[in-house]
């Protein structure tokens, strides 16, 4: 039999410690949850748990995040059609009884930790932008529908914590109505006496696809919105978080994106998740033919770049 290589052995160790911690938060919850007693079902040291994970929190953010559903459905044709089967997408993993539900304690946990309570906000915040950019591209001309948007999550979010006493059915159908409304929603963009200034550059993108790519921390994610409003080219957002952060953006940012995927009208986004220790909230830089060609740092500089395409240099 052969070996396995470093990578196999660090795969399966992975999936041994999130199965074991999946078993443990659905008997005891994430509050008494033991790490040791997690070591124990999976057959692994204690030290081998924390080598994949830095904490309990961030084990249990992995370990929603491996819990996702497949979700299926029709595409989307109209704005209520979306907002239809985005709610019974995002619902597909909450049960309608009072049963152990694995995501449970997601909304008690980041809540009450101000480290993870300002990034979820604007985790939030960017699904609603997903979403909301996904209803008007059904509908051109509507005007902006974030807000509309937020108003759904809201609704969801509210749904899954008291899931065993509502009617998800009613959730959905409240979600679909929100199509009606007309929350006078509009997207002014940076104010440009204050934004970051574009550098024209030449220099090797590595492995930068061609496009817009930002790079935003975790209190600046919404700002990906302005590229993608000021620009038809490709898109690429790179959360500059690590570790628990990290596992808590692919958690939030791959549930609307699954939720987001049957409708096949999602904005076209990459997202890419690290590197760790980025020394800045908003930087973006416009790559062509393999080559950045432009750059800017600070405020702004997701609109200034996608808004100002440079030639590359000769």
């Amino acid at each position: 039999m052969a070996r396995l290589s470093r990578a196999e052995h660090q795969r399966l160790t992975r999936e041994r410690v999130l199965a074991a911690a999946r078993e443990e938060f659905l008997l005891y919850g994430f509050r008494d949850a033991k790490i040791d007693t997690i070591a124990e079902r999976a057959e692994l040291t204690r030290g081998a748990v924390y080598s994949n994970f830095p904490g309990k929190r961030a084990l249990y953010f992995a370990a929603l995040a491996a819990e996702r559903p497949a979700v299926t459905g029709p595409p989307a044709t109209t704005r209520a059609e979306a907002l239809h089967g985005f709610a019974r997408a995002w619902l597909a993993g909450v049960p309608i009884s009072s049963d152990p539900w694995l995501g449970r304690d997601l909304l008690p946990e980041v809540m009450a930790d101000e480290y993870t309570r300002s990034p979820f906000s604007r985790l939030v915040k960017l699904s609603a932008i997903l979403l909301g950019l996904t209803l008007e591209r059904l509908e051109p001309g509507v005007g902006r529908q974030v807000r509309i948007a937020e108003q759904a999550l809201m609704i969801l979010n509210g749904a899954g914590q008291f899931s065993a006493h509502a009617d998800l059915f009613d959730v959905i159908r409240a979600c679909e109505h929100l199509a009606t409304l007309d929350l006078n929603d509009s997207w002014p963009p940076p104010h440009l006496a204050f934004a970051a200034k574009v550098s024209p550059a030449d220099e090797p993108a590595g492995d930068l696809p061609d496009g817009v790519v930002v790079t935003l921390a975790p209190n600046r994610l919404p700002a990906v919105e302005e590229a993608i409003r000021a620009t038809s080219d490709d898109v690429t957002l790179i959360v500059a978080a690590g570790d628990e952060l990290a596992l808590l953006a692919q958690l939030v940012i791959g549930d609307t994106l699954n939720c987001l995927e049957p409708l096949q009208a999602a904005p076209p986004l990459r997202v890419v998740y690290g590197p760790q220790g980025v020394d800045t909230t908003e930087t973006a830089v416009r790559v062509t033919d393999g080559r950045i060609v432009a750059r800017a740092e600070g405020f702004g500089a997701c609109h200034a770049v996608a808004s100002h395409p440079v030639r590359p240099l000769p």
